[in-house]
């Protein structure tokens, strides 16, 4: 019997590793951060963000386009 171990994925990543799984460019995620639509924190010398927190923003911004279409 083979014990295969989960992946876990991360609560919180740097900016960096924000700008490569939303997509969004690493300017604009510093906008985002700066008027708050995107939540992030400090822990020491790090800015980190939730991955909740992205895929919150990606959602929304996928709901105000669609409203505005619609």
């Amino acid at each position: 019997m083979t014990f295969v171990k989960p992946k876990l994925e991360p609560e919180a990543v740097s900016v960096d590793e924000a700008v490569r799984v939303s997509g969004i460019g690493r300017t604009s995620v510093y906008a985002l951060m700066k008027t708050g639509e995107l939540p992030s924190f400090r822990l020491g010398k790090r800015r980190l963000i939730r991955l909740a927190a992205i895929r919150g923003l990606l959602e929304r911004l996928e709901a105000e386009q669609r409203d505005r279409t619609a």
